[in-house]
């Protein structure tokens, strides 16, 4: 079961990986429409300055069909992605090919290789060669190798005026500057931002393992718990039997001290009962066959009472702030959660402790406060990760762990903070989505 169980968080993190990389794929396809936009007008303008700062002739009809197809090529781009998402690597790398066939267009009107534009070739390798998978780039090398080697051989020269091929050097001289300039300042401005896109994705995998790192423990925890109240079940029957045969006897019926101690006891015992009985409910799943309907209000008010009669605590403030009750599904885990931040309070503040609950159209906002010593400071910056307390207990710092991981999964935050007059507060915030039935 267990290798099966991991078999299945690899394929899982292998789809989620899948998923991360295409929507990585589609900003970076989002990022080579933006460039696309920038070549259209600075074409427009490159034309504009060779034909009347320079009085050069250019084939304009041909550059301008040529033009208008980059810029049908991109509007249908635009369309497409705006609203799909996932961008495999060979619609990107089919989106470089058009790139480089629309350069190669222009530069085969405009005097083949010995256009100082040409270099803008090495643009379109760099960007396959951040993009693309390795063997795409070594396929835009080859193609705009071999475009360039063909543009050596075949194109249109430049009909120059005679009063500038005498400074033909000069005129090229400042076309490769100009080329420089457009290729450094893309590089840099585009190549910044698709790197921003690759490092967020990387940060939303590092984020996912992560997660199924601390799912598989929990995973781990469920098993050892449920393990564990099996196993407790007999004992706890054995002084429940016990407990009501001390009931029977005599001596013990007329002392009222060992009575109430007896009936302690019990209380006692069956709280450990139904604790046992939530965990082999619950065992496993967030909402579980424990699930129950009822409304928010009604959830809610019980959870407080229930924790007011079995706990020891001398003050403990419930407000309800709630203005509209809503039909919800609760369960025994919910209910855990709840009481579980309960306790970690109690047991820093067993005097005073307060539940603040309240809800507007789409969540529910959950605010336990406490008057003890507040948290650590490393405790906070790493809160929800296991094994963070003060306490020298084994296994304690998993409680606050289980509570961060329950509340993930159906959708919430948690978040803490010491108060400036002393004490700490929790808040919790759920949709109601996610409970209402």
């Amino acid at each position: 079961m267990t290798g099966r169980a991991e078999n299945l968080n690899t394929m899982t993190l292998l789809n989620i990986a899948a998923d991360y990389e295409h929507s990585a794929g589609h900003h970076n396809m989002l990022q080579l429409i933006h460039l696309r936009w920038i070549a259209v007008f600075g074409q427009i303008a490159t034309i504009a300055l060779v034909v009347v700062g320079f009085d050069i002739h250019l084939p304009i009809l041909s550059m301008a069909f040529v033009l208008a197809g980059l810029i049908a090529f991109n509007l249908a781009s635009h369309l497409r992605w705006h609203e799909e998402t996932r961008v495999s690597n060979r619609e990107l790398f089919f989106a470089l090919l058009v790139d480089v066939g629309i350069l190669t267009a222009q530069l085969y009107l405009s005097g083949g290789a010995s256009n100082p534009f040409a270099f803008l070739y090495l643009l379109q390798v760099i960007l396959s060669a951040v993009l693309l998978e390795v063997w795409s780039t070594w396929v835009i090398v080859a193609m705009t190798s071999a475009c360039l080697f063909g543009l050596s051989l075949f194109s249109r020269p430049l009909i120059l005026p005679p009063e500038h091929i005498n400074g033909m050097p000069s005129l090229y001289r400042d076309g490769i500057i100009i080329c420089f300039l457009i290729n450094a300042s893309l590089l840099v401005f585009f190549l910044t931002r698709i790197s921003n896109n690759l490092r967020r994705r990387d940060a939303q995998l590092a984020d996912f393992r992560q997660r199924t790192v601390e799912e598989e423990h929990i995973v781990r925890m469920g098993l050892l718990a449920s393990g564990a109240a099996h196993e407790l079940g007999t004992p706890m029957a054995t002084m429940s039997v016990i407990l009501g045969d001390w009931r029977r006897i005599p001596e013990l019926q007329r002392n009222p001290e060992l009575l109430e101690d007896l009936t302690e006891m019990e209380r006692q015992l069956q709280r450990c009962k139904s604790i046992v009985s939530s965990i082999l409910l619950s065992a496993g799943e967030a909402r579980g066959e424990s699930a129950t309907k009822t409304t928010i209000s009604t959830f809610l008010n019980a959870l407080a009472e229930e924790f007011r009669n079995t706990r020891t605590v001398e003050n403990f403030q419930f407000q309800n702030h709630m203005e509209h009750d809503v039909q919800v599904v609760s369960d025994s885990v919910l209910k855990q959660m709840i009481c579980n931040v309960l306790d970690n309070a109690l047991e820093a503040s067993p005097h005073w402790l307060a539940l603040e609950v309240s809800s507007d159209a789409d969540r529910l906002t959950l605010q336990i406060t406490d008057r003890g010593p507040g948290f650590l400071p490393s405790i906070l910056e790493n809160f929800g990760q296991p094994y963070q307390s003060t306490k020298r207990r084994p296994g304690s710092g998993l409680g606050i762990f289980f509570v961060v991981n329950v509340v993930r999964k159906l959708g919430g935050v948690v978040a803490a903070r010491n108060l400036a007059e002393g004490g700490a507060l929790v808040r919790i915030e759920l949709p109601l989505s996610a409970l209402v039935v």
